[in-house]
């Protein structure tokens, strides 16, 4: 390179400085640019979601917002039906990052992904009934349907087990979300372990449906987190961009918290659902910002609220011998990623 052209680019590097500058428009820490002012390349991510608010509201805000980009990630967001078919694809190396809910969250427990931040305290899950079924033991023979693996199975299980009964007391039917709507619609099945906003949808067929069991029958048992989770490997292999996704995550989730009708909106917009339907989902959740969940994790809650839901699986069958949430949940990450 000629002197002249080292100093034409020097003079450019310069000028791109300045502008960003003066634009307001500084490179991010987070490597949105180089030190020369240049864009820097973006670090690739999978992130999974579920077409639902919890499930698709953070995606949707930091799409809008900005914030892949700004914390260096070049995101791709594949949707999925449910949590376990999210933890399955973060195995096959499919996934780097996914959405699940309470009810599957014995998969993280049994060491298959990490927690990498609490998304929101669930009271949107019902154990549902035909009309003219009025009581848990009224289900007994009954064919129930049920997405497997989920909040929905967690809370038939709860409510079977209050009542002095079992699984093996129904019929068990799993079905994705999307049939069970259409089974108990179609009077296909007696009853279902399901969640809101899909109830209001099974309502507008079946107004006089009856509600059996919710979330809120059982808070002094056990609390229902939903969360982001990551790939073991994938946080093992890239600690600061696993630090870089969370921190992403904190900033959409102040956000929605913050403005809770425009991140229904958007989430509206992504999945194409109504945004009153995502509304009723909404008004069925406890969201906390990034600040109180960073208090509740200092001071051991969100550990205890994963015990107490460790306890639960195996008590259901589901785990014989869980992982200590101090081992999957990156609550370390987490704080520092908001430092």
């Amino acid at each position: 390179m000629t002197h002249s052209s080292r100093q034409r680019g020097v003079f450019a590097a310069a000028a791109a400085v300045v502008a960003l500058a003066l634009s307001g428009c500084a490179p991010s820490a987070a490597g949105g640019s180089d030190e020369a002012g240049a864009p820097a390349e973006l670090e690739k991510v999978r992130f999974g979601y579920i077409a639902d608010f919890n499930g698709a509201s953070i995606a949707a805000i930091a799409e809008d917002q900005g914030l892949w980009e700004k914390h260096g990630i070049d995101v791709e967001t594949p949707v999925f039906t449910n949590g376990p078919l999210q933890i399955q694809a973060l195995g096959t190396n499919d996934l780097d990052f996914g959405y699940i809910g309470p009810g599957a969250m014995w998969l993280p427990a049994s060491g298959q992904a990490k927690v990498a931040a609490i998304n929101a305290l669930g009271n949107a899950d019902r154990v549902i009934a035909q009309p003219g079924i009025t009581s848990i033991e009224d289900l007994k023979g009954k064919k129930v349907a049920v997405p497997e693996g989920t909040s929905g199975d967690m809370i038939l299980t709860m409510a079977l087990k209050d009542a002095g009964m079992t699984m093996d007391d129904v019929e068990k039917v799993a079905m994705d979300p999307a049939t069970v709507v259409a089974a108990f619609s179609a009077g296909q099945v007696d009853a279902a372990g399901i969640w809101y906003p899909l109830i209001d949808t099974i309502q507008q067929q079946v107004p006089e449906l009856e509600i059996l069991a919710e979330n809120e029958d059982f808070a002094d048992q056990v609390a229902f987190p939903s969360a982001f989770v990551a790939s073991p490997a994938f946080v093992e292999e890239n600690p600061e961009l696993t630090k870089q996704v969370i921190a992403v995550i904190r900033e959409a989730i102040d956000f929605r918290v913050e403005n809770m009708d425009e991140a229904i909106e958007l989430t509206a917009t992504m999945t194409k659902l109504k945004p009153e339907d995502l509304a009723a989902e909404a008004a069925n959740a406890k969201y906390l910002t990034s600040a109180e969940l960073t208090e509740l994790t200092e001071d051991g809650t969100v550990t205890t609220w994963l015990t107490s839901l460790n306890e639960y699986f195996v008590s259901a069958g589901k785990l014989e011998s869980p992982t200590d949430p101090t081992e999957y949940y990156l609550g370390d990450q987490f704080v520092e990623a908001g430092k």
